[in-house]
């Protein structure tokens, strides 16, 4: 039985990842320093499963990552473990800087002297994401060479986490593989992002918030889609190469709304104060992404097979019927308007 480390898999993707894994008879091991995203409900049908650990653990702490490492001598590392919202990042990019450049360092670091140390194989799978390459241009898709520009606090520490795996790939032949994916969607995803935030506004009668007028374009992919490929990624990549996961299913974030708000009133959820509400930008807004995921689909033969609108309708499905999954989440954290603090704290003064 393969053994695999999954960092972060308390979280949205992490989650899922880990179940996927559970699935196809791996023993997972879970390390999750469980922030104020990471959910326990999205383990808790894992708790009892012999193939399934856990540890409460920040990937900063090399020491004891390390001992991780040695007790159970794993196959792989798929490392999911970020701070990931671009909202929050503008107002506090500290605890961006610590977890997604910082802790990945330390990862790299633990690994690097277990290799040093034993003689077994293991690949580490570091995923990234395509707000690493900016705004793209109409007409234009991001492949794997497309020059880095990030535009927030959040897609800077990934961008940064990406080039210091590659130096590590060429100055120490480190094996490891660089995952870029596109916007996720599904079960288990924190309501601070736009589609489970609007899910959770229509089930509690509140307005859909769109930044600016909803014109800004995301390419979207199921996560029990982007976990299939990081599979793939792991049998079949190349070591020292990138790999970008998309699903060509690009759509304006007003589209999003219209068509969740649709979903609804067919599930007899569409109530009067359910309706589009447009706010103020984001600073540094990108205002399209869009991936090439020529390399994925001709290389490894990869391809999503989850089309947006059947996705959709299960992950609103989804959310209706657990609706236990935000019960230990305190509201503050996902009903609060965050990324407008453009200011610096006084206590860095």
């Amino acid at each position: 039985m393969k053994k695999i480390v999954v960092t972060g898999g308390q979280g949205f993707i992490g989650s899922n990842l880990v179940e996927f894994l559970l699935e196809k008879n791996y023993h997972v091991i879970n390390i999750d320093k469980s922030s104020y995203s990471a959910n326990p409900y999205n383990v808790k049908d894992f708790k009892k499963n012999k193939k399934y650990t856990y540890f409460k653990l920040d990937i900063n702490n090399r020491n004891k990552i390390s001992k991780i490492l040695k007790r159970y001598k794993p196959d792989g590392i798929f490392n999911l473990a970020a701070e990931t919202h671009v909202d929050r990042s503008i107002d506090s990019p500290e605890s961006f800087i610590k977890s997604n450049i910082m802790g990945v360092y330390n990862l790299l670091e633990a690994i690097r002297f277990y290799l040093k140390n034993k003689k077994k194989k293991l690949k580490l799978i570091h995923v990234s994401t395509d707000e690493v390459y900016g705004d793209i241009k109409k007409g234009k898709k991001s492949d794997e060479k497309y020059p880095y520009n990030p535009s927030s606090p959040y897609a800077a520490s990934k961008a940064s986490a990406d080039q210091l795996i590659k130096a590590y790939i060429r100055t120490y032949k480190f094996p490891a593989i660089i995952s870029k994916c596109c916007n996720n969607y599904g079960p288990n995803q924190f309501p601070e992002k736009l589609i489970p935030k609007m899910i959770y506004n229509i089930i509690n009668n509140k307005p859909l918030t769109i930044y600016s007028k909803g014109q800004n374009i995301r390419e979207w992919i199921h996560v029990k889609d982007h976990c299939d490929a990081l599979l793939k990624i792991f049998y079949k990549g190349k070591i020292g190469e990138s790999y970008n996961i998309g699903s060509s299913e690009n759509l304006k974030n007003i589209d999003i709304a219209k068509k969740l708000i649709s979903i609804s009133k067919k599930n007899n959820y569409k109530q009067k104060n359910v309706k589009i509400k447009f706010v103020k930008d984001r600073p540094g807004h990108d205002f399209r992404y869009a991936l090439n995921n020529k390399k994925i689909f001709k290389r490894l033969k990869w391809k999503p097979k989850i089309k947006f609108e059947k996705g959709l309708k299960e992950t609103v499905n989804w959310y209706i019927e657990n609706k236990n999954f935000l019960k230990k989440i305190s509201k503050s954290q996902y009903e609060k308007r965050l990324g407008l603090k453009l200011w610096l704290r006084k206590e860095l003064f």
